[in-house]
């Protein structure tokens, strides 16, 4: 297929598109570099410097799907500024839909969040339970999940929403850049490289087994697996959503014994206060996922320290 992903030269972006190539298709790449890298492009991919709202000027009759990544994802950041995520999240993704309606383009695999789910109180998380994102950012996503069904229903899009939770590993030199990196395995792998004096841990007294917050992680070789079968099960008129989840969760405080394991340092921790808008527990269930979509998570949360960690040392 001949595929246009917008946010390829970001972290996850990056990875999809190396999968997609992997796999024989033909890739795009649509990125304004506003925390993409340029440098992450990939011997192959054709690559277009431009905001998700440029896409009419890229795409015609010859695309066969888009895979939509490119996003504003701080969640702190939606809470001070909810106005970037509407403008940033909601209002491009709806020009990039007018113009795959525009060209054609039959398909579209979404990257979503599971912040969409905000905090249920459910043990994992499936796609039946109610969306109720606590932050803008989770609300700017369902947003844009609601448009695609409505244009699946009217225009017979094939559309499918990926909504995960935290992602980490690395591809080779594929690795997180984050600036500002709020990511928590990057931060304490840049300490345990000297870069950084000490991490923080934000919130010890949430209603968890160590007090720490606890999070599904997903390793981004995995995920990128997920979007790629996402674009083969996308059916004309219908918005199919998955959650993708190993259905474990790992609390703060575990990642940070992992990391001293996996590199051997004792990784400086400050205790700091919550950040707004985080929910105490996402852990999913990746049970349709695994039945529709052939998808399993095969990595565990101490191969995408490992991998991190190696791609943080060699790369660096």
């Amino acid at each position: 297929m001949k595929l246009l992903v917008t946010g390829g030269a970001g972290y996850i972006g990056a990875v999809v598109t190396q999968q997609l190539q992997r796999k024989g298709h033909c890739v795009e790449v649509l990125d304004n570099l506003s925390t993409g890298h340029a440098d992450v492009q990939l011997p192959g991919a054709v690559w277009h410097e431009g905001d998700i709202s440029d896409a009419g000027q890229v795409l015609d009759p010859s695309f066969d799907g888009v895979v939509h990544l490119a996003a504003k994802s701080l969640v702190g950041e939606s809470v001070e500024h909810p106005e970037r995520y509407w403008h940033g999240n909601i209002v491009s993704s709806l020009r990039l839909i007018d113009a795959m309606r525009d060209a054609g383009v039959p398909r579209m695999v979404f990257s979503s969040t599971a912040a969409v789910c905000g905090e249920p109180g459910v043990d994992k998380i499936t796609e039946d339970v109610p969306p109720c994102p606590t932050n803008p950012y989770g609300a700017s996503k369902l947003a844009i999940d609601h448009m695609l069904t409505a244009e699946a229903q009217a225009h017979g899009l094939a559309a499918v929403s990926l909504r995960y939770f935290n992602v980490a590993g690395a591809s080779g030199a594929l690795r997180e850049r984050h600036d500002p990196e709020t990511h928590l395995i990057p931060n304490l792998l840049r300490v345990a490289l000297g870069e950084s004096s000490e991490a923080k841990i934000f919130g010890t007294d949430y209603p968890t087994r160590d007090g720490t917050a606890i999070r599904d992680y997903i390793h981004v070789v995995d995920l990128a697996d997920a979007h790629v079968r996402a674009l083969h099960t996308a059916a004309s008129g219908q918005h199919a959503v998955y959650n993708l989840g190993t259905g474990t969760g790992t609390s703060v405080r575990e990642i940070l014994d992992t990391v001293r394991e996996v590199t051997g340092c004792n990784i400086p921790v400050v205790e700091a206060p919550r950040r707004a808008g985080d929910p105490a527990v996402l852990v999913a269930s990746g049970d349709r996922a695994a039945l529709e979509l052939g998808w399993f998570p095969e990595r565990d949360i101490r191969q995408m320290v490992s991998d991190a960690w190696t791609a943080l040392q060699r790369f660096s």
